[in-house]
Order: C-alpha cells, then sequence, then structure tokens
C-alpha cells in the first residue's frame, strides 16, 4: 500500500518527528527501567541535561551506518549479523546470546533461536523505526525489513512483536485514525500470535474502561512476566499508553511509562509513533532539556562518524530511503535457511537424598553413581519425576585457553549451589529467573579468577514441587564485559574459551 503522494519535504518532517519522539520517550523511561510500577510521572525525572544513550536508538543508527556503506543498499540479516560481531559490546540479554552464538558460526535465524532464553524479549521491537521510515506506507515491506533485522536475535514473539510495530509505524506516515492503524498492523501477524491477542484485548479493555490503571492490571493478570523485557506485556503497556494518550504527546509517553517494566522502551515507541503520525504533538518544553545532538552508547564502536544530530540523522535515513528504492529484503528471495547440527552439552547428572535446604557447604558432591546426560544448551529442564531423590548434581567440563577472571552463573527458581573445581562458589534458596550475566540474582553468580586448562563446574538444584519442573541456566562470561565465553557449548567434549 505505498502511498506516492507523500513529498519529500513531508517525509522529512514526520521523520523527524519520530526521532524527535524516540529521544525523548526513551530519556523519560531509562531512569525508571525494570520498576514494577505503576509510576505517576508528569515530566522528566530527573530532568536531564542532554538525551540519554539508549539501545533502542543506538542499534538503529549503526543499522543506518551500516547500509551506508553498502554500495547498493539492500536489508540483509547476514550484514547485521556482521554488525552485531564487529560492531556491538552490549552484553545484555538476547544481545549477548546472539553474539554469542553468531561467534558459534550459527547463522540466522538459528542465531536468534538457538538456546536463548530471551527469545520473547524487547530487543527487536524496540528498533523498527529505520524500517517504517524506509518503507513509509507500505506495511509488508516495513515488517519484512524488521524480520531481517530481528531474527538475528530473537524468534516467536520477540520476531512477531517486530514486525507488528514496523508496519504500525510504517502506516503512520500515511494514516492517523487509531483503530485504522492497529487493524492493518495486525494484517502482518498469524492468528496464533500472543502479541496479536494482547493488542486486541488491550484495546478491549481499554473501551470498557477507559482507566490506564485498570486496564494495567488487567495486562499484568493476563500476559504479566517476571522478565520485565519480555514483549507481550511491553507491547499491550505501549499500546495502552498511545490509547490513553488520545493524541496528547505527554500523557501518552508519560502513561507508557508509568505502567512500569520496560519503561524506556515503551515511551520511546509510543514518542516515535506519535511523533510520525503528528510531528507538531511534541511539545518543545519536551525537546528543550535534551537538545537534539544524537548521543550514542560506548558499546557502539565503528561509527564514530555518524550524523551528530537527530537532523542529521534524519537526512541519512532519507537518503537511505531513496537509494533502497522500494526494494524487497534478501530474506524474502527462496534462499535456503540450513540450520548448523549443534550437538548436546554431554555433562554428569547424579541424585542424592536429604539435604534439599541446605545444599552447599565446603564438600562438592561425588559423582560416584552417575550417569552421562545431554543438555540442548545452556538452558537445562528436569521434571519432576525426572528426579531419583531430593537434590540433583550436575557436572559440566570446560577449558580455558589462558588464565582470566570469570562469572560463572546458575539461574534458576529452585534452591541451588555451585563449586568450580570443588571450591563453593555459592548457593540460592532460588531467585526469579533473568539470565543475563548482568542482573541475575546476585547469590547465583560469582566472580573467581581460573587458571588456564581444564576445569569442573558442578551444579546443585533442589527437585521441584510435586509435577513440577526445573529450569537452570548455566553460563560462563568474561568477568568484565560480561560477554558470553563458548565453553561447553560447541561440542558435547569440553572446549577452550
Amino acid at each position: 500500500m505505498l502511498n506516492n503522494n507523500i513529498s519529500k519535504d513531508e517525509l522529512r518532517r514526520r521523520m523527524g518527528g519520530c526521532w524527535l519522539g524516540k529521544a525523548v520517550g526513551g530519556t523519560l523511561g531509562m531512569p525508571f527501567e525494570g520498576g514494577d510500577g505503576p509510576l505517576d510521572l508528569t515530566f522528566y525525572e530527573p530532568v536531564p541535561e542532554t538525551m540519554l544513550p539508549n539501545d533502542d536508538l543506538d542499534l538503529q543508527v549503526l543499522w543506518a551506518c551500516v547500509l551506508d556503506k553498502q554500495k547498493e543498499v539492500r536489508v540483509d540479516r547476514d550484514l547485521f549479523a556482521e554488525a552485531w560481531l564487529t560492531q556491538v559490546e552490549f552484553p545484555w540479554d538476547e544481545y549477548g546470546v546472539a553474539i554469542r552464538n553468531l561467534k558459534m558460526g550459527l547463522k540466522s535465524p538459528q542465531s536468534g533461536s538457538y538456546d536463548n532464553w530471551f527469545v520473547h524479549g524487547m530487543g527487536a521491537a524496540i528498533r523498527t523505526e529505520i524500517w517504517a521510515c524506509l518503507a513509509p506506507g507500505d506495511p509488508v515491506r516495513a515488517a519484512a525489513y524488521a524480520y531481517e533485522d530481528a531474527c538475528v536475535d530473537h524468534d516467536g514473539e520477540g520476531i512477531w512483536a517486530a514486525m507488528f510495530f514496523a508496519a504500525l509505524q510504517s502506516l503512520a506516515f500515511v494514516e492517523s485514525d487509531t483503530d485504522e492503524l492497529i487493524d492493518q498492523a495486525l494484517d502482518v501477524l498469524p492468528e496464533s500470535s500472543t502479541v496479536r491477542e494482547a493488542v486486541v484485548q488491550t484495546r478491549v479493555w481499554w473501551r470498557q474502561n477507559s482507566d490506564w490503571r485498570r486496564v494495567r492490571d488487567k495486562i499484568l493478570k493476563a500476559y504479566g512476566h517476571e522478565n520485565f523485557t519480555d514483549v507481550t506485556m511491553n507491547i499491550a503497556f505501549t499500546i495502552l499508553g498511545w490509547l490513553d494518550g488520545q493524541g496528547d504527546f505527554s500523557r501518552a509517553i508519560c502513561t507508557a511509562t508509568n505502567c512500569g517494566k520496560d519503561t524506556d522502551c515503551t515511551a520511546a515507541t509510543v514518542g516515535a509513533l506519535m511523533g510520525i503520525i503528528d510531528p507538531d504533538c511534541i511539545d518543545e518544553r519536551w525537546l528543550k532539556p535534551i537538545g537534539k545532538s544524537l548521543v550514542i552508547s560506548k558499546e557502539i564502536t565503528g561509527i564514530d562518524d555518524h550524523p551528530p544530530s537527530l537532523e542529521l540523522f534524519t537526512e541519512l535515513v532519507l537518503d537511505l530511503y531513496k537509494r533502497l528504492d522500494r526494494h524487497a529484503p534478501v530474506g524474502l528471495d527462496s534462499r535456503a535457511v540450513v540450520e548448523k547440527d549443534v550437538p548436546p552439552i554431554e555433562v554428569d547428572l547424579a541424585f542424592s537424598k536429604g539435604h534439599k535446604q541446605n545444599m552447599g557447604g565446603s564438600n562438592c558432591p561425588e559423582f560416584l553413581l552417575s550417569r552421562t546426560h545431554g543438555l540442548p544448551g545452556t538452558i537445562g529442564r528436569l521434571s519432576e519425576a525426572e528426579f531419583e531423590g531430593d537434590v540433583a548434581h550436575i557436572r559440566y567440563r570446560f577449558k580455558l585457553e589462558k588464565a582470566r577472571r570469570v562469572r560463572i552463573m546458575c539461574n534458576t527458581h529452585q534452591a541451588c549451589a555451585a563449586w568450580v573445581d570443588k571450591q563453593l562458589l555459592f548457593e540460592s534458596s532460588g531467585g526469579a529467573m533473568s539470565p543475563s550475566f548482568h542482573r541475575a540474582p546476585k547469590d547465583q553468580w560469582a566472580d573467581v579468577e581460573l587458571a588456564g586448562g581444564d576445569h569442573e563446574l558442578v551444579i546443585a538444584l533442589a527437585r521441584p514441587a510435586l509435577g513440577g519442573d526445573v529450569e537452570w541456566v548455566v553460563g560462563i562470561a568474561d568477568a568484565s564485559t560480561h560477554q558470553w565465553l563458548e565453553c561447553f557449548l560447541r561440542s558435547g567434549q569440553a572446549i577452550e574459551c
């Protein structure tokens, strides 16, 4: 549905509104990221002196710079995968997992789907505005571009959410009616999508009771998740903020933030959407504190020559739009996707009786009656029926190519303990699942100096409640960068990392 009547000046104006709204919303929500809410904000708190750097915008600037260096501009997942490996140092959540998977030689979309606890995270849904700007008024193509981007580090709802937002924002260049925008954007999603259901339900709840706090409660009851970056929950909050704003930019971004959870992302997305629909809706009071300089996180490298301001970034995106000339993504060709066979991780598995509440201590479990067990990756699961005692003991083997300080994590709801080379690292009564090295529960990871060579990691896990499962994620990272090391992942044997 490409609208050829959008003038260059109008495109520039709406693209500019997009990036201003993105910067404002991200800066408003950033200080409250991860908080449960509800909040009661009406303005920045604290009032900033410049825009805050945010991966929501950082990665889109990087994609634009990468595309700009192409002789013939094409949107292609392999191009983004290379940029993740060479120009992104974010270790967080799905970002860190995707970088690890790409280092292992996995290609997209397997890099996003393999052994990734965060497949349904917000990481791709927050970087869709560039695809809308490169396909204004063409939601199907915008969604296809978003797929090429999202499949590098997501799967399932994490991809669907990105496609939905790209389509919604693309339509916003040519349509302003809220219901029409939502209905047409939903067309890019399958009927089975939970994101689709959440968007539809949020609109129904809003129509029934236009009280954002009550609708927020319904969203949490239906789609709440312990991972504050869960995409279904946060997309619902984004839509709620937009509906509650009713064209009022200030109210919309504040409502999105006040819902809590991934606040910088929800507010930034609402801000960008409203900036496309009506750039004049962004009150000057929001722009004055942050200015229009483009501030990029230090973890994005190799683009020191990026546009220094939001205005110049808009000009770059407008130029890319002209150069791209409505070409479909490379990925829409009938190229075969060949997934790499990743052998299971071979561990020793044993069970013991008793000591369910106090599994730590100085004595590392012995594996006198153990058996070899294959795990599909760093994410492990055992059902209650598989336990042959009160505690499961799992032994991993890995090799370090040199002495280094590493962070070892075992994140699980269950009581657990961990030893490396028979030395106790930590014991925990259990915690929330957030298996990322920068935000796992503090008693489920430890930093330790290890020599080069072979090592053993032993994990003890309490038996789950009757009929339940125990899920855990074990990982090793560089202690300073928090980037995953591929220890015990590339094959069933110990590998160097």
